[in-house]
């Protein structure tokens, strides 16, 4: 089987069992790339609660994040952990976007796919999968995310050495598959979804796991 069907039919079996994802919540852009940046080392009910704060304060505008003090900025993100350094990462990213676009993040999806890539990728605080995230579910390019579910997942059913790189394992999935926005973001979220409750890092559950048909 070529590693195209393989992915295909992998992807085929979890949507036939758990259903769409509905995948990246968030209703705007703007919120959907601070929930990007939120989500780092922390679970997505700590993002949702920072957003929360900052929702109630009606400050979920990149007019108004920008001109927010650095200190009242983490005081309300604190329940995302790491409030300090994430607000820090925020006001790098809020720069970038006042530079790059007016503080208009929709223009960034104006820039090809690799180029947008590359500019988010100089902001300090952003990497790849960051930076991913925001391209594919805020700005709705062409890219693959991939995480520790997916590097776990591939592993476990022998397909990709445990080290692998976030580059490679993207080009894993990027190289075979359909250039396809819709495609990209419900594999993820898919792959999420596996990993939190059946791949898990400890004790898996692989005899009920919607991909037990997979392995050797």
């Amino acid at each position: 089987m070529t590693r195209k069907n393989l992915l295909l039919n992998m992807y085929g079996a979890m949507h036939e069992r758990l259903g769409p994802s509905y995948w990246w919540p968030g209703e705007t852009p703007f919120e959907i790339a601070l929930g990007a940046i939120l989500t780092q080392n922390t679970n997505w009910e700590n993002v949702t609660r920072a957003l929360a704060n900052l929702r109630e304060e009606s400050l979920l505008s990149p007019e108004k994040i920008f001109a927010l003090p650095e200190e009242r900025l983490a005081a309300l993100i604190r329940p995302a952990g790491y409030f300090r350094l994430k607000a820090r990462r925020i006001k790098h990213f809020m720069t970038f976007l006042h530079r790059e676009c007016g503080l208009c993040p929709e223009k960034i999806a104006d820039f090809s796919t690799q180029t947008a890539r590359a500019r988010l990728l100089t902001v300090n605080g952003i990497g790849p999968e960051t930076a991913d995230s925001i391209l594919l579910y805020a700005l709705h390019k062409p890219t693959f995310v991939v995480d520790a579910y997916t590097r776990r997942i591939l592993n476990r059913h022998m397909l990709v050495p445990e080290d692998i790189g976030y580059e490679e394992l993207r080009e894993y999935f990027m190289d075979v598959l359909p250039v396809d926005v819709v495609l990209y973001s419900e594999f993820h979220a898919l792959i999420v979804r596996v990993g939190k409750k059946w791949c898990r890092k400890k004790q898996p559950d692989c005899s009920s796991c919607p991909l037990a048909g997979f392995l050797e």
